[in-house]
């Protein structure tokens, strides 16, 4: 990567940094949640309407309030008694929250996000909700701080389109995850007719300012870093030509020991 990649990435980074923790500081004094400078309106493709109302009102009013995802994917994951699930960009823990009650007390709940408001939040919530099989971590989805082959499942809310190093995160995803273990993320996923540019102009509309995959990027993304039996579902439109969409995808039985495998983390 050249330096000047490396600092508008970085650059891209801390806006999203930025606009998260704006909106976690928003939530925790009273009010709703924006992704942006100014207050973004959550209409129906995003946010807390996504949930049943009865998985709404069973969470801390705050965990609801910071939803700004778009998609459930703890709907779609197929959480089993005793999984260990990582939700990557878990904000203010919803997510996490809900996959805490489905693994039950046997299984574990990690939340991962960079942002140290989101983080606050995440914690309080947990606390109000008396979780006790949850933990959030500070780190950055594209270098997980959790050893390889210990996760049964991981999930994410409409956060992977933020990354501005989409291979690392796909890599470092199946690192973490055991074998035979399973990925299950709502997303935003362009139509492959649409050129970049269109993507990057459409999809600041909507908040994914780091840039979207199209359909066959994503699937192509996730095969490169060693997945099996992909899905990319949509689900509903966010904009013209943009979709939410549940993806879906598996790690290998038997890891070949060859590939994306890495050490990093552990």
């Amino acid at each position: 990567m050249s330096k000047q990649s490396s600092e508008q990435s970085s650059d891209l980074r801390e806006t999203v940094r930025q606009r998260y923790a704006a909106a976690a500081l928003q939530v925790a004094e009273g009010g709703g949640a924006g992704c942006g400078p100014e207050p973004v309106e959550v209409d129906d493709s995003f946010g807390s309407t996504l949930y049943a109302s009865d998985e709404r009102d069973t969470l801390p009013a705050e965990a609801v309030a910071a939803s700004l995802g778009c998609g459930n994917p703890t709907a779609v994951a197929e959480l089993r008694e005793g999984d260990r699930v990582l939700d990557l960009g878990s904000g203010g823990g919803i997510d996490v929250l809900l996959s805490a009650r489905r693994v039950g007390p046997a299984g574990r709940a990690y939340g991962l996000d960079m942002t140290e408001e989101m983080l606050a939040l995440a914690l309080a919530n947990a606390a109000k909700a008396g979780a006790t099989n949850v933990e959030f971590l500070k780190g950055s989805i594209e270098a997980i701080p959790l050893p390889a082959n210990t996760i049964d499942v991981v999930i994410s809310n409409c956060v992977i389109n933020l990354s501005t190093d989409k291979p690392a995160v796909f890599a470092e995803t199946f690192r973490v995850l055991k074998p035979g273990g399973r990925l299950g993320v709502s997303d935003v996923v362009a139509d492959d007719a649409l050129t970049a540019e269109q993507r990057a102009e459409r999809g600041h509309h909507v908040g994914c300012i780091a840039g979207v995959l199209s359909f066959a990027e994503y699937h192509a993304g996730l095969e490169a870093a060693g997945f099996t039996g992909i899905e990319i579902v949509p689900t509903h439109a966010v904009a013209e030509g943009m979709h939410s969409a549940i993806v879906r995808a598996l790690k290998p039985e038997a890891d070949p020991g060859t590939g994306p495998e890495a050490c990093r983390g552990s």
